[in-house]
Order: C-alpha cells, then sequence, then structure tokens
C-alpha cells in the first residue's frame, strides 16, 4: 500500500522527542487509535526513537487492525544497538566507520528491519526510508546496494530516504537520486509556508526521477494549529522550540495571519492550509505533520487535532495561490543548513561535512546558486 496523503508519525505527542506535554503511553496509543479511526491510514516510524520504544506502542495501537488497510513506514539509520550515544548527537549512523564498513551493512540492514517489524507487529514495512543519514549514506553505492537487498528479501516493498534531523541536504539529496533514484521511491523532506527554502529547490528534481516526497514539520513548530499565539502561551523548560530565536512565533503568525484569508476563501483551518499549499506541489504525496499538546489550561486537546487532521478536504491551490503563499512565507537565506557546505573543512558532526566539488556542478547544472 502506497503513503497516504495525510499520515501520522510517532515522533508525535512529545514521549520520543520534546515539545508540549509528555503524553503518557496510554493516551499515545489512544492518539494512534484516534488517526486512524480519523481515517489516516499512513503510519510513520523510527527505530531510534526511545530505542525502539515507539515501535512497539505502535504495534499496541494497530494491534487487531486489518493490516492491508494501511500503510507501514518504518525509519533505520542510527545504531542504537552496539553504538553508544554521544550526547546531544545522539547515536552514532549504522555507517560510522568505528561500528562497521561497507561489508557489514547488508547484515545490520537485515537485523534492524527484522526488530522494527517484530516490535510493530507487522511482516513487512510498505516502505522502509534511510533516517538521517550522514556523508555516506548519500553516496555509498554498497549502503544503497543492500537496502535494495532489504527489498529483494521481502522486508519492503518500497525504498526512500529521510534528511534531517534538521534542514538542508538539498545538494546531497540531488546526488543522491541522480546516482540511485532508480532505487529509491520515496523521500521524506521538511516543508511548509515558513520554510519553502531550501526544499522547494530540490522538488522538481524528485519530480524529475520519479520519487515521490512525504512533507514533515508542515505545523512549522505548531504555529499552524493556531493555539500557541497567544500573549499568555509558554513552553515549558526542556521543549525544542526554546531553543529557537526570541520571537519567532510571533512573527511566524504574523505571516501566517497574512495567509488566512486563502484559508477562509477554502474553509480551511490554518494546518489544512499549510498541507494543502504543500499537496500543491506535484512532487509531494503526503503530509506528516507533529500533534503536539501544548500546554497550559487552554490549550487544544491534541485528540481533536487530530481527528481535524483526518477530516482534510481533496482541494489544491492553484498555482497563483500557491505563488501567493511563498512570497508571504519566504525565508530564504534564514538558516544554517546541515549536509554539505563551504563552512566546514572537516566533518565534525555526523550531519555536516565539507563542500564537494561534484556537489557544486549540481547546484550550477540545475540553476541553484553556488553560495552553499
Amino acid at each position: 500500500m502506497e503513503p497516504t496523503t495525510t499520515a501520522y508519525g510517532t515522533w508525535s505527542g512529545g514521549r520520543f522527542m520534546h515539545f508540549g506535554e509528555t503524553l503518557s503511553e496510554e493516551r499515545f496509543i489512544g492518539c494512534i487509535e484516534t488517526a486512524y479511526e480519523a481515517g489516516i491510514r499512513t503510519f510513520v516510524t523510527s527505530d531510534v526513537y526511545g530505542n525502539g520504544k515507539a515501535d512497539e506502542l505502535l504495534g499496541v495501537a494497530l494491534k487487531g487492525v486489518d493490516r492491508a488497510s494501511y500503510s507501514l513506514v518504518g525509519m533505520i539509520g542510527h545504531d542504537f544497538y552496539e553504538g553508544q550515544r554521544q550526547g546531544s548527537k545522539g547515536y552514532p549512523r549504522f555507517t560510522d566507520p568505528e561500528l562497521r564498513g561497507p561489508a557489514g551493512y547488508a547484515d545490520f540492514i537485515q537485523m534492524a528491519c527484522a526488530k522494527e517489524l517484530e516490535r510493530c507487529g507487522a511482516d513487512r514495512f510498505d516502505l522502509l526510508m534511510l533516517h538521517n543519514p550522514d556523508e555516506l549514506g548519500y553516496t555509498s553505492e554498497p549502503l544503497w546496494q543492500a537496502l535494495e537487498g532489504a527489498k529483494s528479501s521481502g522486508l519492503t516493498d518500497r525504498l526512500g530516504i529521510a534528511p534531517g534531523p534538521a534542514n538542508g541536504f538539498s545538494l546531497d539529496l540531488i546526488g543522491c537520486l541522480e546516482r540511485f533514484g532508480s532505487l529509491i521511491d520515496w523521500s521524506m523532506l521538511i516543508l511548509n509556508p515558513l520554510e519553502p527554502w531550501p526544499v522547494g529547490l530540490t522538488l522538481p528534481i524528485c519530480e524529475q526521477h520519479g520519487v515521490k516526497v512525504m512533507t514533515r514539520v508542515v505545523d512549522y513548530g505548531g504555529v499552524f494549529h493556531d493555539d500557541i499565539g497567544g500573549a499568555e502561551h509558554s513552553f515549558k523548560p526542556g521543549d525544542h522550540r526554546t531553543y529557537r530565536p526570541e520571537g519567532w512565533v510571533q512573527h511566524g503568525m504574523e505571516k501566517a495571519n497574512r495567509m488566512r484569508p486563502l484559508a477562509e476563501k477554502y474553509g480551511l483551518t490554518l494546518l489544512e492550509l499549510a498541507s494543502i499549499w504543500n499537496l500543491s506541489h506535484p512532487a509531494v504525496h503526503s503530509v506528516v505533520p507533529t500533534f503536539i499538546q501544548e500546554a497550559g489550561a487552554g490549550a487544544r486537546l491534541i485528540e481533536d487535532k487530530i481527528r481535524e487532521f483526518g477530516k482534510m478536504p481533496d482541494i489544491r491551490f492553484t498555482a497563483e495561490e500557491v505563488d501567493f503563499i511563498r512570497t508571504i512565507g519566504d525565508n530564504t537565506g534564514c538558516m544554517t543548513l546541515k549536509g554539505a557546505s563551504k563552512r566546514h573543512q572537516t566533518s565534525e558532526r555526523p550531519d555536516e561535512w565539507p563542500m564537494r566539488e561534484d556537489l557544486l556542478e549540481i547546484a550550477g547544472r540545475h540553476g541553484l546558486g553556488a553560495d552553499w
């Protein structure tokens, strides 16, 4: 089953990423059940969330549900089996040369897939994605041969790539598609009306290679859920969003309010506006927001947000309306991008590495400029 237009990610609910209230296990499971009842039919999980715990809770929530009625998207990339957590960097990628060389990729992938499937209570993925790849993840032929082996052996029907955890990786992704696009069915990328850059640069190339795009962070840290803009709202200590620049919520809401007339024209919520804007790009076929139970007595229930998203109308914006939104939300150059960059002379982190000449050639060939 192909991933569907609406999807639910197990990073929602604050248990495995720190934002909003941390849901109990029972409520976390209940949110997944609510998503299915609301008509959402794609569920995305990563083995590194809670070192497998998110997979287990997803398996509990979907136990007894007809497996043919939903699409299961699994993600592997970090090695928490043999690797040691490196503080804020998290667990190393399984491609870390200190853990294994290319000859060991296939065995790890087979093992990690089998264990994640067991936790999810399933016998195969509809889509398996390489999660938060390092530089080798974008360039290694043995790695993509090993992923193809997982597909050939029946562990998954489709393969994909999910760059992250932050934004960037645009040239790396295009280079990966040019090398291995025949093997890649899907990519999961960060896109929303307040972050059209840099992913918007890669969408035509994804379309050219027949790679369907699932977009995350559609909600822009909760702004498009439309319940964090009040002066009385504050984030709890430790919430990931407290590390963003001062005033980002107010600045985001000011722009979102300028988009609101288009939402009102179609009778949409702001989250529906953001989701439909994403889906109005030909390469985008699925949206997966982060669902957050915000702190405070006046916060909307996360379950209500999920139900509302499940009823999203099947409409698309015109090219003029897409451009209208993009112009308001234009964020070109607003952030330090991850992946290949001229800033780095050496690779000191698994998500940052020096710029390569072949990537600059790609940028020139696609008219993406030289300032990376």
